[in-house]
């Protein structure tokens, strides 16, 4: 096997840790970058490397970029991870909250791509992996700024793809469904909106009601599932453009294609009975 010098970022917890460490048992130079340096150590005993980056700060994604060319001379893929969710009604969510959201999931992710690109281009060889979600190519209530952040990076990974293309960079679009990770921890901390007097107050309270049980049922897939399609895309000569996996996926998405737009809303809605 070629041994690559891999960056994954959001490499401190959920899928992107399960990602870094198994690269690392194929003996792959992996580089894990996220603001919390301590909650990679167990990356660095493993044999890698941690770097403390916050991806919506430019100096940061510059300084991590550079130290990892002056140590490696090359980066041969970037997996972007980075990323979470904010879900509230589109009424009551800030704009600045809604704002940050796109500096994390889209800004910051094309931040430290427009980075590594040149090496890559260079080379005429490397990967790009993004992380995006079936929310990518489907909807579901509550959740306007999060889709629209990954409903904006598959258009933006498709445009780049072509765009790489005479330079033999490969830029791949994963497409997870439900992953048990911290999401679900951190969706209930970024769920904007009052669910006890607000006028949405009934569906909120029935969409933290339904994650809920979601994940306490365990119908959520483990970051495994994920961390199989990276390894995929990583080692193959001719990677897929897309890769979908995990709980809800592929059933959400085919019915959010083929059925049309009424009869998935009608789907949808059956949440708040």
């Amino acid at each position: 096997m070629n041994k690559k010098v891999i960056v994954i970022t959001g490499a401190s917890s959920g899928m992107g840790k399960d990602f870094a460490l198994a690269l690392l048992k194929e003996g792959h130079t992996v580089y894990g970058l996220a603001r919390r340096l301590e909650k990679m150590d167990d990356l660095v005993k493993a044999g890698g490397m941690a770097i403390a980056m916050d991806i919506t700060n430019e100096s940061q994604v510059a300084s991590a970029v550079n130290q990892i060319l002056s140590e490696q001379e090359k980066i041969d893929v970037l997996i972007n991870n980075a990323g979470y969710a904010v879900y509230g009604t589109v009424e009551e969510v800030p704009i600045e909250v809604a704002r940050r959201q796109f500096e994390v999931n889209l800004f910051g992710l094309a931040s430290i791509t427009q980075k590594i690109i040149p090496g890559m281009r260079e080379n005429k060889s490397g990967k790009i992996i993004n992380i995006s979600s079936m929310g990518g190519k489907m909807y579901t209530p509550m959740g306007a700024w999060y889709h629209a952040t990954k409903h904006a990076l598959e258009g933006w990974s498709d445009c780049l793809r072509v765009e790489l293309i005479p330079f033999n960079v490969d830029v791949v679009i994963v497409e997870p469904g439900g992953i048990q990770t911290e999401f679900t921890n951190v969706f209930q901390e970024q769920l904007q909106g009052d669910a006890e007097n607000g006028p949405y107050a009934d569906a909120l309270k029935k969409i933290i009601a339904s994650t809920k049980e979601i994940s306490e049922n365990s119908q959520l897939s483990p970051p495994s599932v994920i961390t199989n399609l990276i390894m995929k895309a990583v080692n193959s000569n001719r990677p897929k453009t897309r890769y979908v996996a995990g709980a809800f996926a592929k059933p959400l998405m085919f019915m959010r294609k083929y059925f049309g737009d009424r009869t998935f809303d009608k789907i949808l809605m059956r949440q708040f009975q």
